[in-house]
């Protein structure tokens, strides 16, 4: 009954509700926000969580956990989506997005203070001091205090320099006056005007606006050449110098593209993060760049997370800009912008730059990840396999075959086994070929899985999630033959290399088709070092087998000679030719006369045979 009452609570609630922009909180039992939503139609919106039956996971978790509804109404969906955002960084819902932010990037602070100084820090206070940044990139921001530093010759010390301070003699100048990296403010060597004149120039930089101070300089460096004031001129263009060769390297598009934002963004190879690179362009400058990622709590797609962002950035910057560079589509309407997905030109050029720069932060990312957990990169390289060949499970154990002869003698084949991407060297199997004569791969590789399977069959020990051959679609097709034979449904991959021999493509499906590998990439590390592990194991099985006939075609047939003198000999002399080549001395101080002598005889034998032959 208490359901029934609760369900019609929440009716009467969302029959209510405005068809309105606005945002709307969801609570619990214990009257806590548990998720904040905004919309362009509350009522609609809302109504959608209830009048339909959600899969399995969070989404459905949610509803079932929803005892009351609040909402607020505004005026559009952009105040819709500022006011989503701050709540959701004020309550942070359990079931909302988390955006994961937990570093401290630094800004560039110019104090509110007589004579201001122009610092790093990683404390915002609120006291009229003026903030630039923060900057993810802390290189790009050492070089601008750098050029700063350059440009004007900036008090760096903490004196309190009041007028009455400087009137009355207080400081003396120290070593970076001497050195004429400061001023002396301390001493009243500059007004605070044309120290001010400084700062604004420095503000009018750390915003980005280098090309219109560079403009100024260069027009006040004219002037004075034309009142013959030259040295004073040569020290403007010092400074035009420094700022024009500064905007050279800094610049990554046309300086005409002014004040845009632009942002991609990139999901996690398990879909359960988004990572979102911002960027803000002024005179064709990256003036600001940051990326973050937001992890997932509801299945939120992509357009839903970006918009989410969009908000975030633009307003922790400040952002004012007119004109939004985006990937694709998001369904949002802010005042006076404009979205747009370049195709080609300077603004596709920065839209490019973004993904670069999501890209490498998520791999980033990953790195260190890993680091922490070893075996999480090889469950994603293992996801990464069920993808791209959409296998039902994990492929945790994987099963290499590989044929081995010379022109059919002494065929041999090698089965080498890895479990969660790691060989498994006690599960290797070793298998001479019986049923087959001559060099026929197919059918020595039907032959070994249909003796490898069937006695998996027999034992009920595991079988593989995946079975990888060493070669192309003729070993493929003999496999899937003895899969058909043996009523078994396990996928069936083939590596095929080119004509260098090396690992080329990975085959997949019925009939076999080829499936994209990059070749630097992990995965493709991870293929290729299985099927070196196999051909190494069967070559060298076959050389085993090779090596032992040869040895044993001629000694293992003198009568009188058993596997000590064998061994003794072969230890000595090392090859069966050495044998026949040393004298009977030689051989006698080695295993004895009697043994040397039957030895000699019956190698000189064989010899004379073969002469007359």
């Amino acid at each position: 009954m208490e359901k029934e009452q609760m369900n019609e609570y929440l009716r009467g609630i969302v029959q209510n509700l405005p068809d309105s922009p606005g945002i709307y909180q969801y609570l619990n039992e214990e009257g806590i926000i548990i998720y904040v939503g905004k919309a362009k139609n509350l009522k609609r919106r809302v109504s959608s969580y209830f009048n339909r039956e959600h899969e399995p996971g969070k989404t459905r978790v949610l509803v079932s956990k929803i005892r009351d509804i609040r909402y607020i109404v505004v005026n559009s969906e952009e105040d819709a989506l500022l006011l989503e955002n701050n709540l959701i960084k004020k309550y942070k819902p359990r079931y909302n997005v988390l955006l994961k932010d937990d570093k401290t990037y630094p800004s560039i602070c110019i104090p509110n203070e007589q004579f201001p100084r122009v610092m790093k820090t990683r404390r915002i206070i609120r006291n009229g001091s003026s903030y630039f940044g923060p900057y993810s990139h802390v290189p790009t921001m050492y070089a601008v205090l750098d050029l700063i530093n350059h440009l004007y010759p900036l008090r760096t010390c903490n004196l309190s320099l009041t007028p009455e301070n400087i009137k009355s003699g207080k400081f003396n100048v120290c070593l970076k006056y001497h050195i004429k990296n400061c001023a002396g403010p301390c001493i009243g060597k500059i007004s605070p005007e044309e120290y001010m004149k400084n700062i604004g120039e420095i503000k009018e930089i750390l915003r980005g606006n280098t090309r219109e101070l560079s403009k100024r300089l260069f027009e006040e460096m004219q002037a004075l050449a034309e009142e013959m004031r030259f040295e004073e001129a040569q020290k403007i263009k010092e400074r035009y110098l420094l700022i024009e060769n500064y905007c050279s390297k800094s610049e990554v598009v046309s300086h005409i593209l002014h004040n845009i934002d632009v942002f991609s963004i990139e999901e996690d190879t398990d879909e359960k993060s988004a990572f979102i690179n911002y960027l803000h362009i002024t005179n064709g400058c990256i003036n600001q760049a940051f990326t973050f990622e937001y992890k997932k709590r509801l299945e939120e797609t992509k357009e839903e997370l970006l918009a989410l962002g969009i908000i975030e950035m633009r307003e922790r910057y400040h952002s004012l800009s007119r004109e939004i560079i985006v990937p694709f589509e998001v369904d949002m309407e802010l005042n006076n912008v404009t979205f747009t997905i370049p195709q080609r030109g300077d603004k596709k050029k920065l839209l490019d730059l973004s993904l670069l720069n999501v890209k490498q932060y998520k791999a980033d990312r990953l790195k260190q990840a890993e680091k922490l957990n070893p075996e999480q990169r090889t469950v994603r390289l293992l996801k990464e396999i069920q993808d791209q060949l959409q296998l039902d499970r994990l492929p945790m154990r994987i099963e290499c075959f590989d044929n081995s002869n010379i022109q059919g003698s002494d065929a041999v084949a090698g089965c080498v086994v890895f479990v969660k991407g790691k060989p498994s060297k006690k599960e290797y199997r070793k298998y001479i070929i019986k049923s087959v004569e001559g060099p026929d791969d197919y059918a020595s590789m039907k032959e070994v899985v249909r003796r490898r399977y069937s006695r998996v069959i027999e034992e009920q020990t595991p079988l593989p999630n995946l079975l990888i051959t060493d070669g192309g679609k003729g070993q493929m097709s003999a496999v899937q033959e003895v899969m058909e034979e043996l009523k078994l449904n396990i996928p069936i991959a083939g590596l095929a290399k080119d004509n260098r021999h090396r690992t080329h493509e990975l085959l997949y499906g019925v009939p076999p088709i080829s499936i994209g590998l990059k070749q630097n990439s992990p995965l493709f590390h991870l293929l290729t070092n299985i099927q070196d592990e196999v051909h190494r194991f069967a070559i060298t099985f076959h050389r085993e087998k090779r090596s032992k006939r040869q040895t044993a075609s001629l000694l293992d047939e003198i009568k009188g000679i058993g596997e000590k003198s064998k061994s003794a000999l072969l230890q000595q002399f090392k090859s069966v030719k050495r044998i026949s080549q040393a004298s009977e001395e030689e051989l006698s101080a080695c295993i004895g006369t009697a043994k040397a002598r039957l030895v000699k005889e019956y190698l000189e034998g064989k010899l004379e045979k073969k002469v007359q032959e």
